[in-house]
């Protein structure tokens, strides 16, 4: 598998770990949505933390949003996951264009400037989970190192990272998260705090070759790192024509009658993976006879 998450724990259960490689995944969202640099980087990130935290949903229909509403020139973003890998989102303005900060990295954290981050989890109870903080820098990370620390009181460590060659095509991508439980002893904590110090980028880390497991490894092996689970991770749409229809009767049968009498057929896109689907007037009429049947 090219791309694809781990789950480990160390320390007897005292920390939690998730690490993911996720370059084709951002590929191919850059590919259905001609995103810029700036724009690929940001959607690649929220996209690569919606993996790692979506393998925490157990229903099979359990689905995580994560929305992040911004000031800056890229609008915001918005990903959903489920617990089995797929991934799929979009930039509200994918062709932003910006210079380098002042490290000379894709500006991120100007692209979205301030903002909110809300994070959403639909699993199956009458009303959704919503948690919501604000950007501290808008550069992902570490907004949702502080979403963790404020909204669930889990201390811990986001990296997240998207490196761009420059012909626009995805370089590296992936990251990790390592979550402190109740419990943790000071020892451990300082221990991971240095080891967390020593690293330079998780996009580094993957240039260089390091998988997932090594990563981890690096960072926890001395704490008796276990693998619990491996899993695939990719850039998944589940829309289709019958889905797109059923939004269509959805907007009321007056409304469709109204574009049947116009004598257009109509165009729908998707947001998520920019598909578009067509209906013809003759297509409309069969919709509408089916929805006054039901």
């Amino acid at each position: 598998m090219n791309d694809y998450m781990i789950r480990a724990t160390a320390a007897e259960g005292q920390i939690r770990a998730f690490a993911a490689t996720t370059r084709d995944m951002v590929e191919n969202a850059k590919n259905a949505h001609n995103t810029s640099p700036v724009a690929t980087a940001a959607l690649g990130r929220l996209m690569t933390a919606a993996a790692m935290m979506g393998a925490d949903l157990k229903g099979e229909k359990d689905l995580l949003t994560l929305r992040i509403e911004g000031s800056g020139p890229l609008g915001g973003l918005l990903v959903t996951a489920n617990g089995h890998g797929d991934v799929k989102g979009y930039a509200f303005n994918p062709d932003v264009m910006l210079p380098p900060n002042a490290q000379g990295k894709l500006d991120v954290g100007g692209s979205l400037d301030l903002g909110v981050l809300s994070v959403i989890k639909d699993i199956g109870l009458k009303e959704p989970y919503v948690g919501q903080t604000q950007l501290v820098t808008g550069e992902i990370a570490e907004d949702l190192t502080y979403y963790f620390a404020t909204s669930e009181q889990v201390p811990s460590s986001v990296a997240l990272g998207v490196l761009m060659n420059k012909d626009n095509t995805v370089r590296q991508a992936g990251g990790f998260i390592i979550q402190l439980l109740p419990g943790a002893s000071d020892e451990i904590i300082d221990k991971i705090e240095a080891k967390l110090s020593g690293i330079s980028s998780i996009t580094a880390l993957l240039n260089a070759g390091k998988t997932p497991e090594e990563i981890l490894t690096d960072i926890l092996g001395e704490f008796g790192l276990e693998i619990l689970s491996k899993m695939p991770v990719q850039f998944h749409c589940d829309c289709d024509r019958s889905r797109v229809e059923k939004a269509i009767i959805s907007i009321g049968k007056k409304e469709i009658q109204d574009m049947i009498n116009e004598g257009r057929e109509i165009k729908v896109n998707c947001q998520f993976c920019n598909k578009h689907y067509k209906f013809s007037v003759d297509e409309l009429e069969d919709m509408l006879k089916r929805a006054t049947r039901e």
